[in-house]
């Protein structure tokens, strides 16, 4: 399940990340049908535009289209778009702030380097 009632971002937010993170598991691989917004609604008990806006913002993404008469798809070269918009996301969110406080820390990028491979030892 998707939704995460405690969760500050907005339900349309969860579920285009779900769906995300399906294509990207291979739930829903590229070129095959993704459940309707009537059967993610119906399923999830969430409104039925809700689950259309969710579904928008991936349209937008060009992580889906739609097939006239035919439903939603997953499009060619998705899980690489989705790869990539979270790799941006990540420096965006992780790197930028972890070098802006290292810096007011003064801790050479060496040492960052060094922490990060104890990080994956550990």
């Amino acid at each position: 399940m998707f939704m995460d009632n405690s969760s500050e971002k907005p339900i349309y937010v969860q579920l285009a990340e779900w769906m995300m993170d399906a294509i990207l598991s291979g739930a829903f691989p590229e070129e095959t049908q993704v459940p309707s917004t009537t059967e993610i609604s119906v399923t999830y008990r969430i409104n039925p535009a809700t689950a259309l806006k969710g579904i928008n913002v991936l349209v937008d993404d060009a992580i889906l289209y739609k097939k006239r008469g035919l439903g939603m798809f997953v499009s060619s070269g998705a899980k690489e778009r989705i790869l990539e918009k979270r790799r941006k996301e990540f420096f965006d969110s992780f790197i930028s702030s972890l070098i802006a406080e290292a810096e007011k820390l003064a801790i050479t990028k060496i040492e960052i380097m060094d922490m990060i491979e104890r990080g994956y030892t550990e």
